[in-house]
């Protein structure tokens, strides 16, 4: 706006429709002047928002999205939308400081129209939801349980791309900021360190010009040692929650499952850890992926138990019994495994919680993600 000459308040009034109004079209900017609107499309100036292209439906509720990228190569990425999230945020709600952004109430709601009347076509099933959503098209960091690592690492998303999937998802399902409980996951595809600055640059848009609270929002990291150190020098009122994925007991087992861990072994991971200024009643999450016989032995959860603590910080686990993939070597262990390593855990002092797997049958569930357009 002010290359063009027009006073600042232009900018703020199109972050204002881009963001908030999250209008489609330069027509439908209708803050700005029919002139200046004119210009700017004549200049060839779009609102190049990223687009559902497909949606895949679970049978648990979960939706699976084709997020196609706006330029002419017609990109997808995937994003998927839980509605009552997977069981692991009821956790990080509880330690939410009181009066944040984005809270309410925790039973499904109708809204009120104008005369104070219930509006029964506002009515909406859910009553949180949590969005996955992706920060890459692939993945470089090559994780051998998960689909995701087959696509390799095919281009960073920028900030636009990043959080225009949570808009789309916003209008897809009616969500309104302020009143509806939703919770962001950058655990969809992707590394989100190996591409800090447009993940960061997204989160700001979030949290200034839609206006999501930070600690709505989890950031997940295979262990990227500068990433890490990174976020831990962001402020607090901008900076996500932090989730590791630890998913092995000791390094010779997370090496094998997770070459990164050759660059930045576990004991560098927890010395960056460790830098994390935390908020009041905010914990640092480790996410463990069971592979049955691999990585879900009672010695296993006692070893996590010793990694956990070594971080001097509140912290919890975050126990993900894998799900399958074609082409993936591994196999999902049993339930009575499970429990008795969530056990093992607690009874070492370490809260852990059983993430409850959503959309297995379209291929959404964590580590299936794999830009596939089968349902």
């Amino acid at each position: 706006m002010d290359a063009l000459g027009e006073p600042a308040f232009r900018g703020r009034q199109i972050a204002e429709a881009l963001y908030c109004q999250r209008v489609e079209e330069l027509s439908s900017v209708t803050t700005l002047p029919k002139s200046l609107r004119d210009r700017l499309t004549a200049a060839g100036w779009r609102i190049g928002r990223p687009t559902i292209a497909q949606v895949f439906q679970s049978t648990d509720g979960t939706e699976r999205y084709l997020i196609q990228c706006p330029g002419p190569q017609a990109e997808t990425v995937e994003t998927v939308w839980m509605p009552e999230g997977d069981g692991s945020e009821l956790a990080d709600e509880e330690e939410s400081a009181p009066g944040a952004k984005n809270s309410a109430p925790s039973s499904p709601r109708s809204f009120a129209d104008k005369a104070g009347e219930r509006d029964p076509q506002s009515i909406k099933p859910w009553s949180r939801a949590t969005i996955c959503v992706s920060s890459q098209i692939g993945c470089a960091v090559n994780c051998q349980f998960c689909l995701t690592a087959k696509l390799g690492l095919q281009r960073n998303l920028s900030a636009g791309e990043i959080a225009g999937q949570v808009l789309a998802v916003f209008d897809r399902q009616q969500v309104e900021v302020g009143r509806d409980r939703v919770n962001l996951v950058f655990m969809g595809m992707g590394e989100p360190f190996l591409n800090y600055d447009n993940f960061m640059a997204a989160v700001r848009l979030l949290v200034n010009e839609v206006g999501l609270s930070p600690q709505r929002m989890t950031v997940s990291t295979s262990g990227i040692v500068p990433g890490i150190e990174r976020l831990a020098a962001e402020p607090p009122e901008i900076r996500p929650r932090l989730a590791i994925s630890l998913n092995a007991p000791n390094n010779e087992v997370r090496a094998e499952v997770m070459p990164i861990n050759r660059k930045w072994p576990i004991e560098a991971v927890i010395d960056a850890v460790r830098q994390v200024r935390l908020r009041p009643r905010e914990r640092v999450t480790f996410e463990y992926v069971l592979l049955a016989g691999v990585t879900d032995q009672p010695e296993h959860a006692r070893e996590v138990a010793r990694l956990v603590r070594r971080t001097n910080l509140p912290a919890k686990v975050n126990l993900i019994a894998w799900n399958p993939g074609p082409g993936i070597p591994y196999a999902m262990p049993d339930p009575a495994t499970i429990e008795s390593f969530k056990q093992e855990l607690i009874a070492n002092r370490i809260p852990a919680y059983l993430r409850k797997p959503r959309g297995r049958d379209i291929y959404a569930a964590c580590g299936q993600l794999k830009r596939t357009v089968e349902g």
